[in-house]
Formats: C-alpha cells, structure tokens, sequence
C-alpha cells in the first residue's frame, strides 16, 4: 500500500488520466455552434450582476491560492490556484464569446468537476469575497447542458430523475429497510416503532439514499435515539424521502429543482413542524441554501435542522443522557457545507466534547478546516479517477496524520467517504466514525421522563 512518505513525489502526471466515455461520447456529437450557442445562453441569460461583479473585481492577486487543497497537495502548481481555474474556463470562454474548441471543453470538464470541491474555502481568502465555487458550478452548467458530465455522477442524477433517490432503491424496498431496521431495535426498546407517514409530527427525519443502501445500520441508531428522547417523529414512504441532491453538483438545475420539491412536498403533506436530516453536508445545503430557492422560496416552509444541532439539542436538553465517555482519542473534520456554510463548527465542538474523553483539534480547524476531498460531486465523479483524488488530498491527509488521532469522526456522508479512501491509500491508521455511532455506543438506553 503507498504511504504518504512515498506519495511525497508524486505529482498529477504521474497519474493515468482515465478516458471518461460519457465525456468523450457527448464530445463527439458537438459542433461549434451547438457549443458556442450552449455557453452564450449560460454565461448572457442565466447569470447577472453577481457574475459581472465577479468577473470584472478579481485583481488576479493569488491571495485565494493559499486556500485551495489541491494546490497546497500538489506543490503550489499554478494551475491549482481557483483563480487559475476560472481563467481556464470562464474567463476563456468570455474572450471568445463561446468559440472554443472540444479539447477546451475536456480540459474544463475535469477542472470544474475533478479539480475544484466547490467548498468555497478560497472565497474566505479572496479580499473581494468572490465565490469561485459559483464560477465552477456555471462551468458544470454549461458541461451539464453540452452532456459532458463525467458518467458516474451523471448516472446518480439520472437515478434521482427517475426514482427521486440517487441509489435507485424501489418503493418497497425502502419501506422493508424500514420495517427490518424497526424490529431489529426492539431488541433494545420493546415498543420501539418506526412511525411511517404519521400526519402532524413535530419531526420528519430525513436521510441519503446510501443509508437504506448500504448503511441501514444508522437508521437503527436514530430510531433508538428518538424513541429514548421521547421524541414525536415519523419518516415518510413514499419519495421523497431522500433529501441528497447531486443534480445540484452536475448544473441540471431543473432536475436539482424537481427533488427539492418532491422533498418539500413530502414533508408539508405531513404537516410536520421541521425536518432534521441525517449527517450529510451536501444534502443539508440543498435543502436549506438551494432547493427552496429554486422553488422561488425565501426560505423553506418549515424549519430544517442538521443532525449536529439536533444532536446539540437531545443532549443539552437532557433528552439523551451518556453512560460513560468514550475513551479513544478522537478528532474532528468539519464538513464545508455544515461548518463554513452553516456555522455549526462550535456545536460539533460542544457534542463531541459532552460525548468524548479525549478530543484533539486538527488544523486548521473550523471554518478553516480543509475540505474532505470528496465533496462538491468529486468522488460521485467514481472510481475512474480515485488515484488522481488520491494525490490531490495530500495536504488533508497530512493534516489527519498531524492528530495523532486514533478515531476521526466526519458528521457528513460524503466526507466519511472521502476520509476513508484517504486514511486507506496514506495507511494512517484511523477508525472513521459518525458522530450518531459514538453517541449510540455511548448513550444510557432508557426513555427520557422530564424532570426525572
């Protein structure tokens, strides 16, 4: 296995860039003036003053390079620095009002899809504030409408299209899921349900579809932690239950749009109170930041809470008690879209710290964490490009190293995902836990009786 003092050298030519068929086939079927049409339409019809204020502000002055994972990994290579990024895609595609060429378009393809996690870090370094993450997401707009999108990620958006959950489970499928992880909590809590479709609950909880995919096992972990809390919840079971959203990473806006309503849609027929989502970055900023946007809301029509501060919320109330810390060295990793795009880095910091013995900070840390590496679509680009992702998370696996960490807890999905490949491939010796998996192993299982 290659270690991170072996992988020193390395550098991005020396790992094979594959040939994405997706990519290469929708090259094929293009013509100038179906490319130069696509990118006037995004860049003059879709976008206004924030894109202009933009184009026309950044000085060129690098300042965001510093803050770029990918350019810190590998080496300071200029062509890593986000600025670098838009002037090789936006700012190209302005000069020549649209006339580029196909191998322009691959270039920019992988540069807005496979080298930019749009976790907009560099934004906090620009003195201008611009949000290059923005730029990426029009470049993936116009990739998205030219059917450039790299295969594995466009073929997650084309399950959403037709089952409105990104892991093509079926209807009864996700109802069973729910059936078997319900009996099998009952070996802790005797009345212990699950409640499906339950008209006016204070809370719907909502999770990804990789959860009745391939991790029921934290479905089982939530029901036991709201039947002890005494929590009044339900999940729904029919779709609309899954609350990711990878249109919004590939520019398929209408299709980003149409889960987001089926998500809203799902939670006011049941006229809950709020909706508290499961640990996943991605999703929580497509429901709370995009989805109600595109449904022309200011904001959604009921409140929507990250499973960090819900966490926050059973803990401190007293709802959840714990029997006894959990003794391991731990650290923390902040996913962008909860931490810099939320501010929850402080609750994150209160749980752990209420549920673990022994916690050690990365740094930075915070809103200054680096990203994961996967997030943004990256690794839902699959495994094709593994070992160029593997390259450009250098300076997060350093920074993992750096803790001495024996466990790293990731309160997002994809960023558990990411860490995994990462602490893998750079052997670092560390077990990945959700922050649910440590308060379940760590909490009293008795039902909460107020003022008890």
């Amino acid at each position: 296995m290659q270690t991170k003092e072996n992988l020193m050298t390395d550098t991005p030519s020396s790992v094979e860039k594959p040939t994405d068929p997706a990519i290469e086939s929708g090259l094929e079927r293009l013509t100038p003036e179906r490319i130069q049409q696509v990118i006037q339409q995004v860049l003059k019809k879709e976008t206004g003053p924030r894109f202009k204020a933009y184009v026309e502000t950044c000085m060129r002055c690098g300042l965001c390079a510093e803050a770029c994972s990918y350019f810190l990994s590998n080496d300071r290579d200029p062509q890593f620095m986000p600025a670098a990024k838009v002037k090789n895609t936006i700012w190209e595609m302005l000069k020549q009002n649209g006339n580029v060429s196909k191998d322009f378009l691959r270039r920019a393809v992988r540069i807005s899809h496979l080298e930019c996690n749009v976790c907009k870090r560099c934004a906090m370094y620009c003195p201008f504030g611009i949000d290059i993450a923005y730029m990426m997401l029009l470049v993936r707009r116009i990739c998205h409408k030219l059917e450039i999108t790299p295969q594995y990620i466009q073929d997650t958006v084309n399950s959403h299209s037709v089952t409105l959950n990104q892991m093509w489970v079926k209807d009864d499928e996700w109802i069973d899921t729910l059936q078997w992880q319900e009996e099998d909590a009952r070996d802790e809590f005797d009345d212990l349900q699950i409640p499906l479709d339950k008209m006016g609950a204070d809370i719907m909880y909502s999770v990804i579809a990789p959860e009745p995919k391939f991790q029921a096992g934290l479905i089982y972990q939530t029901a036991t932690m709201m039947h002890a809390a005494g929590m009044n919840w339900t999940m729904p079971s029919t779709p609309g239950w899954d609350n990711s959203n990878m249109a919004m990473y590939t520019g398929d806006n209408e299709i980003s749009g149409r889960i987001a309503r089926a998500f809203f849609e799902t939670a006011s027929k049941l006229r809950v109170k709020r909706v508290v989502m499961g640990e996943c970055g991605h999703a929580f900023r497509s429901v709370y930041d995009m989805g109600n946007r595109w449904n022309s809301w200011v904001m959604p029509p009921f409140e929507v809470v990250h499973a960090l501060a819900f966490y926050h919320e059973l803990l401190t109330q007293g709802r959840i008690t714990i029997k006894e810390k959990y003794k391991k060295k731990v650290t923390l990793h902040d996913p962008c879209n909860v931490s810099r795009g939320r501010g929850l880095h402080d609750k994150a910091r209160e749980v752990v710290n209420m549920v673990c013995e022994d916690f050690v900070e990365m740094t930075p840390n915070r809103e200054h964490n680096y990203c994961c590496g996967a997030g943004g679509g990256v690794i839902n680009c699959g495994p094709p490009y593994k070992g160029e992702r593997m390259v450009n998370n250098r300076v997060k696996a350093e920074q993992l190293a750096a803790t001495g960490a024996e466990v790293l807890i990731a309160p997002c999905h994809n960023c558990h995902s990411g860490l995994e490949d990462i602490v893998q491939y750079y052997d670092l010796k560390m077990e990945i836990k959700f922050l649910g998996d440590l308060i379940y192993e760590t909490m009293e299982k008795k039902i909460y009786e107020p003022g008890a």
